[in-house]
């Protein structure tokens, strides 16, 4: 065992940090999680009571199911965003229609402080899009003989010109096509099929 291998002697808070950030970095992490956010608000404010002194003060409207339903909904969208991160453009459309009902429907729409989150979450998360791979072998470079490029990719002889030399290969950066192989037998009735 080699002294830099920190893996066994490492601590678990490092290892559970490690493990959240890779997952929050595959889905639109801050988009649920302001979505979520705006569904509290929405949800919560129609059925509260401030008491100012003596005197109590009931937010509550006509449409207070419609309020409990729209923030419901938002922090269901929320977790949506998270672990079905593959629907997040209709989630982040869902979330934007909510957050704008909400407006005439739940205490403009929380006082519009649900109304700002839930927008802004279906914002980030209509924007958000997955990261790209990062390739192990970097493409073939211009002067790469085609005896040493990967299979498959299509490379021009430039011949040489007034402004540049030539004689050098250079990579179209398109891959071949092949053409397709069927099987013709398979289509013995000449395409048709028989209905039973």
């Amino acid at each position: 065992m080699s002294p830099e291998s920190t893996g066994q002697n490492e601590h678990y808070l490092r290892v559970i940090r490690r493990r959240f950030r890779t997952w929050r970095g595959n889905r639109p992490f801050w988009a649920g999680l302001f979505t979520m956010v705006g569904g509290l608000p929405i949800a919560y404010f129609p059925y509260a009571n401030m008491h100012l002194g003596n005197m109590t003060l009931a937010m509550s409207t006509t449409a207070g199911a419609g309020s409990l339903i729209i923030g419901i909904l938002l922090i269901t969208l929320g977790l949506t965003m998270w672990f079905h991160h593959i629907v997040r453009v209709f989630a982040g459309v869902a979330a934007i229609l909510l957050a704008l009902i909400s407006i005439p429907v739940a205490n403009i729409g929380g006082f519009l402080i649900g109304f700002l989150f839930a927008l802004l979450g279906g914002a980030l998360s209509l924007s958000w899009a997955p990261g790209e791979p990062v390739a192990d072998e970097a493409a073939p470079e211009a002067g790469v003989p085609a005896e040493t490029a990967p299979e498959g990719l299509a490379f021009a002889k430039v011949e040489p010109t007034a402004g540049h030399p030539g004689g050098e290969l250079l990579g179209a950066g398109v891959p071949q096509q092949e053409p397709t192989k069927y099987d013709t037998a398979v289509e013995v009735d000449g395409g048709r099929h028989r209905a039973g």
